[in-house]
């Protein structure tokens, strides 16, 4: 079994989830809910591994929120 962090938000025109595998061109998808998004970034990881390893160009560190006075 393989893990790979996955970010996710939510679009506010439209309200549908955007999830992506940060560094990983091409490893990104949307649905309507997060149940749903979650099994179609697998499938698209799946697809993607596939064509072989994955060619990670960065590594998700966090988040912050950032208060500005």
């Amino acid at each position: 079994m393989r893990s790979f962090t996955a970010v996710y938000e939510r679009d506010e025109l439209t309200g549908e989830f955007v999830g992506y595998v940060p560094g990983w061109p091409g490893a990104h998808s949307q649905a309507p809910s997060i149940e749903e998004l979650r099994v179609h970034l697998a499938e698209v990881i799946t697809m993607l591994l596939e064509d072989g390893e994955p060619k990670i160009e960065s590594t998700f560190v966090g988040t912050e929120q950032l208060k500005i006075a």
